[in-house]
């Protein structure tokens, strides 16, 4: 369930725009609300997408099923009608359907299968300190960063590509670090604190060597600088070394399945010291992972599976609090990155900051460590081995060709990278999400743009065969809220809410193949040679996220090593050859008289 998430980061840590808006004033009711599509036009959409993807017996039943589901009179038309009321009554219907269904009632784990992560360039630290003097530039630059959050000084942001010039909602950016997910027996609780300056965090949370510190940002009602940062930081690491005062891991529980997670919480919470520091936690701005090297090779995919799971216990695993939304990751060996909670934001843009200069370091309290009170016998049994030993990573970047010549082509790159990523599966074309913002909208959060066309089933035949070749255009589509998969689940959740039976067409087998998405992609674009990843949404599928660079392509292929049909070293390989085969027919189409 993937994601847009845009980090735009620099080399030095410091993020930077990518675009330079040309207004500053932002009014989210300045915006269209969502739109509600015409049921028959879902309906007619839905079929185009899975007919080439079932057998046509299979096609026939799903067919006429959704023919008398959208029939005159029929459920679809009832489900229709209050969708429209609830469309009138609230901000974004879809919004809490979707959260939901896409992330909270979500039980596994969030490594891996829910937190994506952006994976920095690799850092070269002389020592420690010189690590150190980078993690306290980097939090100087996000409570600069969150200072222009909490004033709404932000410029609003326009689309580019697809209807360029849209103005898109702002209200993720404010998420960006006042929310915390809890996890919960059944389903998880998302809580976003849109708080006053007077009472916004005052406090970060540090992980060094799977303890948990407290440092404290604000001195005698003022900031702390960067100089100053660096102190508490260098007070923690020595206070993380005394080993007579080391704690357990308790970081591990979050890495385990949300109701295994949600169990333990509600052990540790009998007891009021562990209600203290869990509070902390849960209150604070951010947390800042400072890890131990890992012993591994710095080479890209070790990076990508170090930012989505740490290593496991045995390295830096437990050095993490997954159920806070930004945790920033700086390896003492330079293995650098951000690992987020995908439940509160998709699109993630960091901005440019001063750094503060001390000439003087004021007399602050010292950073002190979180205490727990050991009562849950299984929290060493908490992060599954398995979900580490599993993952199949393959970071490849093609070097041939970037979006520069697929724009001399003109065709657009997001376009011409998602028919490569079908040609890879050539012979067994799957069902494909691949997230389209619709930020155009009041709250809008993403749809899907179902990438399995018709068209690129023609076209991967056509490749095959040597014969003509098709283009697939439904984006535009899907970023003007027109897209079938939140209109569907919309339709599912009214009748739900009715305490109607399921409609059948919900039932239908073809309807829940074709939601489980055998292909996750997004494109997350960067300034920098830096890259965004995460892992398979399903057993038998694949992760696939890439970064089109002008004379480049960046792709994270991720899926798990225990499903024997799939493989990401196979997939990079197919995907090569199909970049390069579709360069050549590109060629011989502008060669010909």
């Amino acid at each position: 369930n993937m994601i847009a998430m845009k980090m735009y980061i620099c080399a030095n840590m410091l993020c930077k725009r990518l675009f330079i808006p040309t207004c500053c004033f932002y009014d989210r009711q300045m915006l269209p609300k969502v739109p509600v599509p015409p049921l028959k036009q879902t309906l007619d959409t839905y079929l185009k997408c899975i007919q080439h993807l079932v057998k046509e017996e299979q096609f026939k039943k799903t067919k006429a099923i959704v023919e008398t589901f959208g029939a005159p009179g029929g459920v679809g038309e009832v489900l229709q009608k209050k969708l429209l009321e609830r469309r009138d009554k609230t901000t974004n219907w879809v919004y809490d359907y979707w959260l939901e269904d896409m992330y909270l009632n979500n039980r596994l784990a969030l490594p891996v299968n829910s937190s994506p992560v952006m994976v920095f360039p690799k850092q070269t630290f002389r020592d420690h300190k010189d690590a150190l003097r980078f993690a306290a530039r980097l939090i100087r630059g996000v409570l600069d960063y969150k200072a222009l959050i909490d004033a709404r000084a932000l410029p609003v942001d326009f689309a580019r590509g697809q209807l360029a010039g849209t103005p898109l909602c702002m209200e993720q950016y404010y998420r960006l670090f006042n929310s915390y997910r809890y996890p919960g027996l059944k389903t998880d609780t998302l809580k976003v604190q849109i708080n006053a300056a007077s009472s916004a965090p005052k406090h970060i949370i540090v992980a060094c060597k799977n303890q948990f510190f407290v440092l404290d940002i604000v001195a005698n009602s003022k900031q702390l600088n960067e100089t100053e940062i660096l102190s508490q930081l260098e007070k923690i690491v020595k206070m993380a070394e005394n080993a007579k005062e080391e704690l357990p891991p308790f970081g591990i529980l979050t890495s385990d399945g949300r109701t295994e997670w949600a169990q333990a919480r509600d052990v540790l919470i009998k007891d009021q010291t562990n209600r203290d520091s869990l509070a902390l936690i849960e209150s604070c701005l951010c947390v800042v992972c400072l890890d131990e090297p890992s012993g591994l090779e710095p080479r890209d995919t070790n990076r990508a599976l170090l930012m989505l799971h740490g290593g496991g216990r045995e390295k830096n695993g437990a050095n993490r609090w997954y159920d806070k939304s930004m945790q920033f990751v700086i390896g003492m060996d330079g293995i650098c990155g951000v690992v987020c909670d995908h439940s509160p934001f998709e699109g993630i843009v960091m901005v440019p900051s001063k750094m503060a200069r001390a000439s003087s370091i004021r007399e602050f309290p010292s950073p002190r460590r979180l205490l727990w009170n050991y009562i849950v016998s299984h929290i060493f049994c908490a992060f599954s081995f398995r979900l580490v030993d599993n993952l199949d990573m393959d970071v490849f970047k093609f070097n041939v060709y970037g979006k520069e010549f697929i724009k001399k082509q003109r065709m657009s790159p997001d376009a011409f990278i998602q028919v490569a990523l079908q040609l890879a599966f050539y012979k067994r074309l799957v069902s494909t999400y691949e997230s389209a913002s619709i930020r155009r909208f009041q709250d809008g959060r993403v749809d899907n743009i179902r990438s399995a066309t018709r068209e690129a089933l023609a076209f991967v035949l056509s490749m095959t065969d040597e014969r003509d070749t098709f283009t697939q255009k439904n984006i535009v589509q899907a970023i003007t809220g027109m897209a079938i998969d939140n209109h569907l689940l919309g339709l599912l959740r009214i009748a739900k809410e009715l305490n109607m039976e399921k409609p059948e067409i919900f039932c239908d087998e073809t309807y829940l193949a074709s939601n489980q998405f055998i292909l996750s992609t997004s494109q997350v674009p960067t300034t920098v040679e830096m890259f965004c990843c995460y892992g398979p949404v399903v057993p038998n599928g694949y992760g696939a996220c890439y970064n089109p660079q002008s004379d480049h392509i960046i792709f994270c292929v991720s899926s798990f090593w225990e499903n024997t049909e799939t493989s990401s070293a196979v997939f990079v390989k197919a995907l090569n050859e199909g970049l390069l085969e579709i360069r050549d027919l590109c060629n011989r189409k502008n060669t010909k008289p």
